[in-house]
């Protein structure tokens, strides 16, 4: 299963399995709303610098939150 459609269903899926996947549907989302947040700040001529940089942070959050649940969603595969 592809980590990466979380539309899909498997029936394997356990309900932690369930919960991260909404999550993390949840987490890009407001990822993609920063980053058009801050696009759209960095276009104005008058864009408020720390501002920016607080959306830049607060992406980077969201960012190592989406890493963390990728990874317990991708099985262990040992070679």
């Amino acid at each position: 299963m592809d980590v990466d459609d979380p539309e899909a269903f498997d029936i394997n899926d356990t309900p932690e399995k369930r919960v991260l996947k909404a999550r993390l549907l949840e987490l890009r989302e407001e990822h993609r709303a920063l980053d058009s947040a801050i696009e759209a700040l960095q276009e104005k001529s008058s864009g408020d610098t720390l501002q920016v940089a607080r959306l830049k942070r607060s992406k980077l959050v969201l960012r190592d939150q989406i890493q963390w649940i990728e990874d317990r969603l991708t099985p262990d595969i040992i070679a």
